[in-house]
């Protein structure tokens, strides 16, 4: 088979027929021209049309072939459109100015998915910014294409993105595990923007929202998803119990300091650890210390007790057992604990919603430890443009661009 009918094959060419490939220094260059008496295509609206003229000749960066640079040639016609006026015409290879064909820009992308763009570019034989644009283009395609009128269950948390408490905000569809919006910040008027570019109609169909309590998100939910069920993130409220009770342990290891600096030494993760996760040396450490009258002692047997809340069926006996524990940390005289229990109090309501539907952020944590796993394997983005284009893409699970033959 010849290399002329092979580019031909590949690129879909319906209007146009290769002419020749002309090697040259650099690689081959492929000469595209119009078939005879051929109509050009519309690439407003598809159809065929009348010709209004030709432009100078384009050329477009290809696919390498066996490692060889491949560019193309060809200079478009333009079409008298009575509907859309003036056009350039349709080209199967080529969307709008850009000078990468459209199969160089789909296996930039994939290649995009799975390396950082730095190896991609070096592996592709072009720049960092080559691989940008090809991203760039794949993601604003899905984004337009992706189906979202199904989204019920959304969750939403912050992620650090670079040190200075420089966050970033990410809403997750729960259902489909996919990153739906993302935003620079954590404040309210970030999630005040989601909800703005979402649309109302959207958010109605909304039933429940999973967050931590972070007021500001909390705010904004119940001003923009009046009907949405709020549930807050089981595993934020066993993280705040955890800090409570470490809490308890350092004031009593700094209190033995003078007078018995080893005994409260290395046992964090003791405490904070589930007893099933314990090693043997940890197991006897802890039946140890639990024969001591210790404050720690009564913030891990709080801790420990908070656990059977979580295992209710019915919300009226899990708010029955909430009620019983409060009582136990607010005269446990530990002050961590009581904090911790005063604030469960205060989100009372809408801590039981977990009885009603049983959603939590731990798809959500999960998604976000593949997010640092797209900035770190990039060493960071130095803008949030780029990262949020980054996370569409590995993330997002967005619909790809369709093309004749598939390069990879």
């Amino acid at each position: 088979m010849l290399v002329e009918s092979v580019a031909k094959w590949t690129l879909g060419i319906k209007s146009q027929q290769v002419k020749r490939v002309v090697k040259k220094e650099e690689g081959w260059e492929i000469e595209i021209v119009p078939r005879r008496r051929s109509k050009a295509r519309c690439s407003g609206c598809g159809k065929k049309r009348s010709g209004y003229d030709t432009l100078h000749d384009r050329l477009w960066h290809h696919v390498r072939c066996w490692g060889i640079k491949v560019r193309l040639r060809y200079a478009p016609r333009r079409v008298n459109c009575p509907k859309c006026g003036i056009k350039v015409e349709e080209m199967s290879w080529s969307r709008g100015k850009s000078t990468l064909s459209v199969p160089l820009m789909i296996l930039l992308a994939v290649y995009a998915k799975i390396l950082s763009w730095e190896e991609t570019a070096r592996l592709c034989g072009v720049s960092w910014n080559t691989v940008r644009a090809a991203v760039n283009w794949v993601v604003e395609h899905g984004l337009l294409n992706r189906e979202i009128g199904k989204v019920i269950a959304i969750g939403v948390d912050e992620l650090s993105r670079r040190k200075g408490h420089t966050y970033i905000t990410n809403v997750y569809d729960l259902s489909s595990m996919r990153l739906l919006w993302t935003g620079d910040g954590r404040g309210k008027e970030v999630l005040e923007q989601f909800f703005a570019e979402w649309g109302e109609e959207k958010s109605k169909r909304i039933e429940c929202i999973c967050c931590d309590m972070w007021e500001p998100y909390v705010e904004v939910i119940k001003e923009k998803a009046k009907d949405a069920l709020l549930v807050f993130d089981k595993f934020h409220i066993i993280q705040h119990l955890s800090k409570a009770v470490d809490q308890v342990r350092r004031e009593e290891a700094h209190e033995l300091k003078e007078k018995n600096p080893e005994l409260l030494k290395n046992t964090r993760y003791i405490y904070l650890k589930n007893p099933w996760n314990l090693t043997p040396k940890q197991r006897e450490r802890l039946g140890f210390l639990e024969k001591l009258n210790l404050r720690t002692n009564r913030a891990y047997l709080l801790k420990e007790a908070f656990r059977e809340f979580w295992s209710y069926n019915r919300w009226d006996f899990a708010e029955k057992y909430l009620d019983k524990w409060f009582w136990w940390a607010t005269h446990s005289r530990l002050k961590p604990m009581r904090d911790f229990a005063w604030m469960l109090r205060r989100h009372k309501e809408d801590i039981l919603t977990y009885f009603k539907a049983r959603i939590d952020n731990g798809a959500v944590e999960g998604m976000n430890r593949k997010a640092k796993v797209v900035s770190q394997r990039a060493y960071g983005y130095r803008t949030f443009d780029t990262f949020r284009l980054a996370l569409y893409h590995v993330l997002g699970d967005l619909p790809m661009p369709k093309f004749t033959h598939k390069f990879l």
